[in-house]
């Protein structure tokens, strides 16, 4: 089965649903069942919507030949070619996350803070039902996770991976902006922006914001903070390129950051930027948005201001007294769709 012939029976599948448990309100609704209420519905149970994508495998087996071409696509190329299928029929879908499992790749996609993990063949072609190992079917034991610590220097690294309009990005950028105001000069914070899943508004806000670390690297962290705040509410609702510029002008501006040679460079550097971005993520295994990394050491912590600056704070050879102080304890709400 090709991939249009999969998309129209999944199209299908998903207007087939039932709206109502009640019978009689299910023929009193059957001729006006709209992508959204499908939509509600999935926002209930989100597992629907990796229950019937799974629920073609055996479509696909039959008709199909599953299997490999033997040409691979890339974690990016596979990440997005699962988040536009699954946006192409349930709305909110986000990437979490993208990675090779036992030869595929495990596309984790969240709807409503549900991660909900589907399996895609190597060359992108084929959706795969979720793996369970038969070693724990033999011998049920616990998993142990490896972790690998964080190496402690005189001035930390810290480095955050988003993409610039990912809610999840978004919900992390925030309190590491808290965090970097704290510490000030004590360590090197950056933000790499390293994919834009999203479109044009996004990659033009990836270079923006790239930009803004190149010209004026003291007030990123306002920026970034004036861009949670203000930019993402509005524009990341619109996904209009020109709210994105007009409203990054603006905040640039109320910030005495010079607007002019940071769109300058968007256009001449821009590019250049956010490929390099793009390389650091690739040489640290970043997969998903947001990634917190110290050191060059990929870091698991909850999105707070107080669990970041706890995690940066362990990564100094000598603690600052601004370690102390006590911020946000408390995660961000997310909003909006990858």
């Amino acid at each position: 089965m090709d991939s249009k012939s999969t998309k129209t029976f999944l199209k299908g599948f998903f207007l087939t649903l039932p709206m109502e448990e009640n019978k009689s309100a299910e023929k009193e609704h059957k001729n006006s069942i709209t992508k959204k209420d499908v939509t509600e519905k999935m926002r209930k149970n989100p597992w629907i919507l990796s229950t019937l994508i799974l629920g073609v495998v055996v479509l696909i087996l039959l008709v199909g030949n599953f299997g490999t071409t033997g040409n691979s696509v890339s974690e990016n190329e596979a990440g997005k070619i699962i988040l536009d299928f699954a946006n192409s029929q349930v709305e909110g879908a986000e990437l979490v996350s993208v990675e090779k499992d036992s030869g595929l790749y495990k596309v984790t996609l969240a709807l409503d803070g549900n991660d909900i993990p589907l399996y895609l063949t190597l060359d992108g072609k084929n959706l795969v039902s979720g793996l369970t190992p038969l070693s724990l079917l033999e011998q049920p034991q616990e998993q142990e996770t490896e972790t690998t610590a964080i190496p402690k220097t005189d001035k930390p690294v810290v480095e955050l991976f988003i993409w610039s309009y990912c809610p999840y990005g978004v919900q992390a950028q925030g309190p590491l902006a808290e965090v970097a105001t704290l510490l000030g000069d004590s360590a090197d914070f950056k933000a790499i922006l390293y994919y834009d899943g999203h479109g044009a508004y996004e990659t033009q806000q990836n270079k923006i914001q790239a930009c803004i670390q190149q010209i004026a690297p003291k007030k990123y962290w306002d920026y970034a903070a004036g861009f949670v705040k203000n930019i993402y509410p509005n524009c990341g609702v619109s996904k209009d390129i020109e709210c994105d510029k007009t409203e990054s002008i603006k905040l640039m501006n109320s910030l005495q950051i010079d607007s002019s040679k940071v769109m300058t460079c968007v256009e001449t550097q821009g590019e250049a930027l956010i490929k390099a971005d793009a390389q650091r993520a690739s040489t640290l295994g970043v997969t998903g948005s947001p990634t917190l990394a110290i050191n060059g050491v990929k870091a698991n912590t909850a999105r707070t201001s107080e669990a970041f600056k706890t995690a940066i704070c362990e990564s100094f050879n000598t603690v600052p007294s601004k370690c102390s102080t006590t911020l946000t304890a408390t995660a961000a709400a997310t909003s909006g769709n990858c």
